[in-house]
């Protein structure tokens, strides 16, 4: 097989991993696509700024690549210290980013945590938890009952 067929085939499984979490995001948030894309980008640019960052490449790895690439180009928030956040600062980072209120920001973030959730192995989710204040976490695993 040339290189041309094999970057071919990489491009469309980078296209079907992604669009299969923004798939599986919109139903379960019952949301546009459009602002499936959005919420993922700010929920995940601020929840790496709140873990370590060994913690945030661990779990960037188990993301499509495609949602890998528009996360690190996310620099809203770069330079808030990661152990300062805790779930109103995470909200309000949230909602300012997508311009929503709270309370639907707090929507997003569960919809997005329960994608993450099923995306990522269960070993890596609690590594995440981990490292959450318990503040957070609770939104962390209320994903789970929220959504499941």
């Amino acid at each position: 097989m040339d290189e041309k067929k094999r970057a071919e085939r990489r491009e469309q499984r980078y296209n079907q991993t992604f669009a299969a979490f923004m798939t599986y995001l919109r139903r379960v948030g019952s949301i546009s696509e459009e602002v499936a894309e959005k919420s993922a980008v700010a929920v995940l640019c601020a929840l790496e700024r709140r873990i370590l960052p060994d913690e945030a490449k661990d779990l960037e790895s188990q993301l499509p690549v495609k949602l890998r690439e528009l996360v690190r180009r996310c620099d809203t928030h770069a330079g808030i210290q990661p152990h300062k956040i805790h779930r109103p600062e995470f909200v309000a980072m949230v909602a300012d980013e997508l311009g929503v209120p709270p309370d639907r920001a707090e929507h997003l973030i569960l919809s997005v945590f329960h994608t993450l959730r099923a995306q990522v192995s269960e070993g890596e989710a609690r590594q995440v938890e981990g490292q959450l204040p318990p503040d957070l976490r609770s939104l962390w695993e209320r994903s789970v009952t929220s959504h499941g």
